[in-house]
Protein backbone atom coordinates (compact mmCIF):
# COMPACT_ATOMS: atom_id res chain seq x y z
CA UNK A 1 0.00 0.00 0.00
CA UNK A 2 1.22 3.71 -0.69
CA UNK A 3 2.09 5.98 1.58
CA UNK A 4 0.76 9.52 0.71
CA UNK A 5 2.25 12.64 2.93
CA UNK A 6 -0.28 15.67 2.49
CA UNK A 7 0.79 18.98 2.82
CA UNK A 8 1.52 20.82 6.17
CA UNK A 9 0.27 24.51 6.26
CA UNK A 10 1.10 25.66 9.37
CA UNK A 11 2.83 24.38 12.51
CA UNK A 12 1.48 23.86 16.11
CA UNK A 13 3.32 25.76 18.67
CA UNK A 14 6.28 23.47 20.53
CA UNK A 15 6.67 23.28 24.42
CA UNK A 16 8.83 25.88 25.09
CA UNK A 17 10.16 24.16 28.41
CA UNK A 18 10.52 20.41 27.97
CA UNK A 19 11.49 19.64 31.89
CA UNK A 20 7.34 20.97 32.47
CA UNK A 21 6.14 18.67 29.80
CA UNK A 22 2.67 16.37 30.95
CA UNK A 23 1.38 13.61 29.96
CA UNK A 24 -1.15 13.53 27.10
CA UNK A 25 -1.60 17.22 27.04
CA UNK A 26 0.25 18.17 23.60
CA UNK A 27 0.22 16.70 20.41
CA UNK A 28 2.99 17.29 16.82
CA UNK A 29 1.27 18.74 13.53
CA UNK A 30 0.88 15.45 11.75
CA UNK A 31 -0.82 11.82 12.15
CA UNK A 32 -1.26 8.91 10.21
CA UNK A 33 -5.06 7.78 9.19
CA UNK A 34 -5.72 4.78 7.06
CA UNK A 35 -9.54 3.46 6.05
CA UNK A 36 -10.70 -0.12 5.88
CA UNK A 37 -13.90 -0.97 4.12
CA UNK A 38 -15.37 -4.49 4.33
CA UNK A 39 -14.22 -5.65 0.86
CA UNK A 40 -11.82 -3.87 0.18
CA UNK A 41 -9.70 -3.99 2.92
CA UNK A 42 -7.69 -1.29 4.37
CA UNK A 43 -6.67 1.81 1.99
CA UNK A 44 -5.85 5.42 1.56
CA UNK A 45 -2.99 5.62 4.06
CA UNK A 46 -1.78 8.70 4.17
CA UNK A 47 0.12 11.45 6.71
CA UNK A 48 -1.58 14.56 7.68
CA UNK A 49 -2.24 17.55 9.54
CA UNK A 50 -3.37 16.76 12.92
CA UNK A 51 -6.87 17.58 12.99
CA UNK A 52 -10.36 16.30 14.40
CA UNK A 53 -12.40 13.93 12.46
CA UNK A 54 -16.39 13.97 11.51
CA UNK A 55 -18.05 11.17 12.68
CA UNK A 56 -21.26 10.20 12.10
CA UNK A 57 -23.58 10.35 15.14
CA UNK A 58 -23.97 6.56 14.73
CA UNK A 59 -20.64 5.73 14.28
CA UNK A 60 -20.82 2.03 15.80
CA UNK A 61 -17.39 3.10 18.47
CA UNK A 62 -19.57 5.78 20.17
CA UNK A 63 -22.47 2.99 20.89
CA UNK A 64 -21.04 -0.57 20.89
CA UNK A 65 -17.35 0.21 22.15
CA UNK A 66 -15.42 -0.95 19.20
CA UNK A 67 -12.29 0.44 19.73
CA UNK A 68 -8.35 -0.40 20.24
CA UNK A 69 -5.03 1.33 20.87
CA UNK A 70 -1.36 0.73 21.47
CA UNK A 71 1.55 2.84 23.65
CA UNK A 72 5.01 2.84 22.97
CA UNK A 73 7.28 5.49 22.81
CA UNK A 74 10.22 7.11 20.99
CA UNK A 75 13.38 8.36 22.35
CA UNK A 76 15.76 10.90 21.97
CA UNK A 77 19.31 9.64 22.47
CA UNK A 78 22.70 11.30 23.77
CA UNK A 79 23.97 11.31 20.38
CA UNK A 80 20.55 13.25 18.87
CA UNK A 81 19.06 9.84 17.11
CA UNK A 82 15.90 8.71 17.57
CA UNK A 83 14.90 5.13 18.86
CA UNK A 84 12.09 3.15 19.20
CA UNK A 85 11.66 0.10 21.87
CA UNK A 86 10.59 -3.15 20.87
CA UNK A 87 7.95 -1.30 18.51
CA UNK A 88 6.78 -4.90 16.45
CA UNK A 89 5.81 -6.46 19.86
CA UNK A 90 3.64 -3.49 19.99
CA UNK A 91 2.34 -4.15 16.46
CA UNK A 92 1.80 -7.44 17.07
CA UNK A 93 -0.23 -7.11 20.22
CA UNK A 94 -2.61 -4.67 18.45
CA UNK A 95 -3.38 -7.13 15.91
CA UNK A 96 -4.47 -9.56 18.92
CA UNK A 97 -7.12 -6.95 20.33
CA UNK A 98 -8.34 -6.36 17.13
CA UNK A 99 -9.01 -9.92 16.68
CA UNK A 100 -10.46 -10.41 19.96
CA UNK A 101 -12.57 -7.06 19.31
CA UNK A 102 -13.39 -8.42 15.89
CA UNK A 103 -11.83 -5.91 14.38
CA UNK A 104 -9.70 -6.07 10.99
CA UNK A 105 -5.96 -6.65 11.51
CA UNK A 106 -3.87 -4.43 10.07
CA UNK A 107 0.16 -5.59 7.99
CA UNK A 108 2.12 -4.84 10.96
CA UNK A 109 5.02 -4.47 9.06
CA UNK A 110 3.13 -1.18 7.29
CA UNK A 111 1.93 0.33 10.13
CA UNK A 112 5.50 0.41 11.96
CA UNK A 113 6.95 1.75 8.34
CA UNK A 114 4.14 4.45 8.86
CA UNK A 115 4.73 5.08 12.36
CA UNK A 116 8.54 5.20 11.31
CA UNK A 117 7.75 7.88 8.55
CA UNK A 118 5.23 10.16 10.77
CA UNK A 119 7.94 10.44 13.18
CA UNK A 120 10.87 11.34 10.75
CA UNK A 121 8.24 14.45 9.85
CA UNK A 122 7.98 14.90 13.12
CA UNK A 123 11.91 14.57 14.61
CA UNK A 124 11.82 17.89 16.21
CA UNK A 125 8.95 17.13 18.41
CA UNK A 126 10.79 14.47 19.93
CA UNK A 127 12.02 16.39 23.48
CA UNK A 128 15.61 16.18 24.29
CA UNK A 129 15.54 16.78 28.37
CA UNK A 130 16.06 13.94 30.79
CA UNK A 131 13.56 11.63 30.85
CA UNK A 132 11.44 13.05 28.51
CA UNK A 133 9.97 11.12 24.89
CA UNK A 134 7.54 11.43 22.16
CA UNK A 135 4.60 9.02 23.42
CA UNK A 136 2.90 6.85 20.42
CA UNK A 137 -0.70 6.54 20.21
CA UNK A 138 -1.90 3.52 17.30
CA UNK A 139 -5.14 3.24 17.60
CA UNK A 140 -8.49 2.10 15.55
CA UNK A 141 -12.10 2.71 15.92
CA UNK A 142 -15.70 1.22 14.34
CA UNK A 143 -16.64 4.36 12.05
CA UNK A 144 -19.40 2.55 10.17
CA UNK A 145 -23.14 4.71 11.09
CA UNK A 146 -25.00 1.73 12.00
CA UNK A 147 -26.85 1.38 15.39
CA UNK A 148 -27.00 -2.45 15.71
CA UNK A 149 -24.95 -4.94 17.33
CA UNK A 150 -22.70 -6.82 15.36
CA UNK A 151 -18.87 -5.84 14.12
CA UNK A 152 -18.71 -2.60 11.81
CA UNK A 153 -17.75 -2.85 8.19
CA UNK A 154 -15.73 0.17 8.33
CA UNK A 155 -12.97 1.39 10.47
CA UNK A 156 -10.59 4.29 10.87
CA UNK A 157 -6.68 3.28 11.75
CA UNK A 158 -4.40 6.06 12.96
CA UNK A 159 -1.73 7.06 15.71
CA UNK A 160 -0.79 10.94 17.10
CA UNK A 161 2.07 11.81 18.48
CA UNK A 162 2.82 13.57 22.22
CA UNK A 163 5.58 14.85 23.67
CA UNK A 164 5.87 13.79 27.14
CA UNK A 165 7.59 13.86 30.37
CA UNK A 166 7.30 11.47 33.06
CA UNK A 167 3.74 9.93 34.12
CA UNK A 168 3.81 11.09 38.02
CA UNK A 169 4.77 14.28 38.80
CA UNK A 170 6.68 13.16 41.41
CA UNK A 171 9.12 10.95 39.29
CA UNK A 172 10.88 7.61 40.37
CA UNK A 173 8.69 8.25 44.00
CA UNK A 174 7.20 5.25 45.59
CA UNK A 175 3.72 5.46 44.59
CA UNK A 176 0.40 4.55 47.49
CA UNK A 177 -1.65 1.84 46.22
CA UNK A 178 -5.36 1.07 47.24
CA UNK A 179 -6.24 -2.13 46.80
CA UNK A 180 -10.17 -2.67 46.35
CA UNK A 181 -12.20 -5.90 47.26
CA UNK A 182 -15.44 -4.38 45.69
CA UNK A 183 -14.73 -3.24 42.23
CA UNK A 184 -13.81 -5.94 39.40
CA UNK A 185 -11.65 -4.56 36.23
CA UNK A 186 -11.66 -7.91 34.41
CA UNK A 187 -13.08 -12.11 34.51
CA UNK A 188 -11.96 -15.13 32.77
CA UNK A 189 -13.59 -14.97 29.33
CA UNK A 190 -13.69 -10.92 29.09
CA UNK A 191 -11.44 -8.65 27.56
CA UNK A 192 -8.92 -8.05 30.53
CA UNK A 193 -6.17 -8.88 28.29
CA UNK A 194 -6.88 -6.66 25.58
CA UNK A 195 -5.84 -2.71 24.63
CA UNK A 196 -9.40 -1.69 24.30
CA UNK A 197 -10.76 1.60 25.78
CA UNK A 198 -13.96 -0.22 27.71
CA UNK A 199 -11.40 -1.89 30.07
CA UNK A 200 -9.99 1.65 31.25
CA UNK A 201 -13.55 3.08 31.62
CA UNK A 202 -14.29 0.58 34.17
CA UNK A 203 -11.09 0.65 36.26
CA UNK A 204 -12.40 4.85 36.34
CA UNK A 205 -14.89 4.74 39.60
CA UNK A 206 -12.79 3.21 41.90
CA UNK A 207 -9.42 5.05 40.71
CA UNK A 208 -11.42 8.44 41.33
CA UNK A 209 -12.11 6.83 44.46
CA UNK A 210 -8.65 5.75 45.87
CA UNK A 211 -8.03 9.30 44.85
CA UNK A 212 -9.85 10.44 47.01
CA UNK A 213 -8.32 8.93 49.87
CA UNK A 214 -5.10 10.26 48.91
CA UNK A 215 -4.07 7.14 46.91
CA UNK A 216 -2.47 7.12 43.40
CA UNK A 217 -3.74 4.42 41.65
CA UNK A 218 -6.20 0.74 42.05
CA UNK A 219 -4.52 -3.04 42.75
CA UNK A 220 -7.20 -5.26 41.35
CA UNK A 221 -7.98 -8.77 42.56
CA UNK A 222 -9.36 -11.42 40.53
CA UNK A 223 -13.07 -11.52 40.04
CA UNK A 224 -13.99 -14.62 41.43
CA UNK A 225 -12.35 -15.10 45.25
CA UNK A 226 -11.58 -11.46 44.98
CA UNK A 227 -8.01 -12.46 46.85
CA UNK A 228 -5.21 -12.72 44.25
CA UNK A 229 -3.23 -9.87 42.96
CA UNK A 230 -3.72 -8.94 39.17
CA UNK A 231 -2.65 -5.55 37.97
CA UNK A 232 -2.56 -1.91 38.72
CA UNK A 233 -5.16 0.16 36.23
CA UNK A 234 -2.55 1.45 33.97
CA UNK A 235 0.52 -1.53 35.16
CA UNK A 236 1.87 -4.93 35.38
CA UNK A 237 2.51 -5.43 39.13
CA UNK A 238 5.96 -7.12 40.24
CA UNK A 239 6.81 -8.28 43.79
CA UNK A 240 10.32 -8.72 45.57
CA UNK A 241 9.21 -11.83 47.18
CA UNK A 242 11.14 -13.67 49.49
CA UNK A 243 14.39 -13.33 47.49
CA UNK A 244 11.95 -14.03 44.14
CA UNK A 245 10.32 -11.70 41.44
CA UNK A 246 6.80 -12.45 41.39
CA UNK A 247 3.87 -10.99 38.66
CA UNK A 248 0.80 -12.23 37.92
CA UNK A 249 0.49 -15.10 35.05
CA UNK A 250 -0.77 -13.88 31.74
CA UNK A 251 -4.50 -15.96 31.96
CA UNK A 252 -6.69 -13.51 30.01
CA UNK A 253 -7.45 -11.07 32.41
CA UNK A 254 -4.24 -8.73 32.50
CA UNK A 255 -2.33 -7.11 30.10
CA UNK A 256 0.36 -8.91 28.24
CA UNK A 257 2.91 -5.91 28.94
CA UNK A 258 5.74 -5.44 26.73
CA UNK A 259 7.73 -3.80 29.79
CA UNK A 260 6.55 -6.27 31.76
CA UNK A 261 8.37 -8.85 29.72
CA UNK A 262 11.83 -6.91 29.62
CA UNK A 263 11.88 -6.57 32.87
CA UNK A 264 11.44 -10.27 33.48
CA UNK A 265 14.61 -11.47 31.23
CA UNK A 266 16.15 -8.17 32.91
CA UNK A 267 15.54 -9.78 36.29
CA UNK A 268 16.41 -13.61 35.39
CA UNK A 269 19.92 -11.78 33.89
CA UNK A 270 20.56 -10.16 37.36
CA UNK A 271 20.86 -13.75 38.95
CA UNK A 272 16.96 -13.57 40.54
CA UNK A 273 14.73 -16.39 40.16
CA UNK A 274 11.50 -15.11 38.32
CA UNK A 275 8.09 -16.96 39.24
CA UNK A 276 4.82 -16.18 37.09
CA UNK A 277 2.18 -16.29 40.27
CA UNK A 278 -0.35 -14.46 41.75
CA UNK A 279 0.37 -13.26 45.18
CA UNK A 280 -2.63 -13.24 47.31
CA UNK A 281 -4.04 -9.59 49.96
CA UNK A 282 -2.92 -12.15 52.40
CA UNK A 283 0.81 -12.41 51.49
CA UNK A 284 1.61 -9.01 50.68
CA UNK A 285 0.52 -8.13 53.96
CA UNK A 286 1.98 -10.75 56.04
CA UNK A 287 5.29 -11.17 53.66
CA UNK A 288 5.89 -7.18 54.28
CA UNK A 289 5.07 -7.98 58.02
CA UNK A 290 7.92 -10.48 58.33
CA UNK A 291 10.38 -9.11 55.48
CA UNK A 292 9.92 -11.32 53.10
CA UNK A 293 8.25 -8.82 50.88
CA UNK A 294 11.04 -6.43 50.65
CA UNK A 295 9.80 -4.10 46.89
CA UNK A 296 7.26 -3.79 44.76
CA UNK A 297 6.78 -2.02 41.64
CA UNK A 298 4.14 -1.46 38.67
CA UNK A 299 5.52 -1.93 35.12
CA UNK A 300 4.19 0.03 31.47
CA UNK A 301 5.37 1.88 28.55
CA UNK A 302 3.51 5.37 30.34
CA UNK A 303 4.92 5.01 33.71
CA UNK A 304 8.37 2.46 32.75
CA UNK A 305 8.80 1.42 36.51
CA UNK A 306 6.96 2.64 39.49
CA UNK A 307 7.98 1.43 43.07
CA UNK A 308 5.36 1.19 45.12
CA UNK A 309 5.65 2.40 48.75
CA UNK A 310 2.32 1.35 50.32
CA UNK A 311 -0.04 -0.85 50.27
CA UNK A 312 -4.12 -0.28 51.39
CA UNK A 313 -6.48 -2.83 52.00
CA UNK A 314 -9.55 -2.33 53.93
CA UNK A 315 -8.23 -0.69 57.14
CA UNK A 316 -5.44 -2.44 56.87
CA UNK A 317 -1.43 -0.61 55.74
CA UNK A 318 1.28 -2.04 55.24
CA UNK A 319 4.47 0.19 54.12
CA UNK A 320 7.41 -1.29 51.96
CA UNK A 321 10.66 0.44 53.34
CA UNK A 322 10.14 3.52 54.62
CA UNK A 323 7.61 4.21 52.31
CA UNK A 324 9.28 6.85 50.37
CA UNK A 325 12.47 5.19 48.83
CA UNK A 326 12.82 3.53 45.85
CA UNK A 327 14.16 -0.24 46.72
CA UNK A 328 17.85 -0.99 45.23
CA UNK A 329 16.30 -3.51 43.01
CA UNK A 330 13.83 -1.57 41.63
CA UNK A 331 16.23 1.08 40.90
CA UNK A 332 18.52 -1.31 39.25
CA UNK A 333 16.02 -2.17 37.07
CA UNK A 334 14.79 1.49 35.66
CA UNK A 335 18.63 2.35 35.56
CA UNK A 336 19.20 -0.93 33.44
CA UNK A 337 15.90 -0.49 31.05
CA UNK A 338 16.08 3.96 30.85
CA UNK A 339 19.82 2.92 29.87
CA UNK A 340 19.20 0.58 27.13
CA UNK A 341 15.89 2.39 25.99
CA UNK A 342 17.93 6.21 25.62
CA UNK A 343 21.40 4.67 24.41
CA UNK A 344 23.41 4.83 27.60
CA UNK A 345 23.31 1.03 27.92
CA UNK A 346 24.58 -2.00 25.40
CA UNK A 347 21.04 -3.54 24.29
CA UNK A 348 22.25 -7.35 23.86
CA UNK A 349 18.84 -8.16 22.73
CA UNK A 350 18.23 -6.12 19.88
CA UNK A 351 15.04 -4.69 21.54
CA UNK A 352 15.85 -1.06 20.18
CA UNK A 353 15.56 0.30 16.48
CA UNK A 354 16.95 3.28 15.70
CA UNK A 355 15.46 5.43 12.76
Amino acid sequence: MELQVLPLEQSRPRPQNESNLTFGKQFTDRMFVMDYLTGRGWHNARIQPYGPFVLDPAAMVLHYAQEIFEGLKAFRRPDGKIALFRPMDNMRRFNRSASRMCMPEVEEEFLLHAIKELIRLEANWVPRAEGTSLYIRPTMIASEPMLGVRPADQYLCYVILCPVGTYYKGGLAPVKIWISDHYVRAAHGGTGEVKTGGNYAASLLAAREAAAKGYDQVLWLDAKEKRHVEEVGSMNMCFLFDGKLLTSPLHGTILDGITRRSVLTLAHEMGLKVEERALTVEEIFDGAERGLLTEAFGTGTAVVISPVGQFTYRDRTVKLGDGQTTGPFTQRLYDTLTGIQYGRLPDPHDWVELL
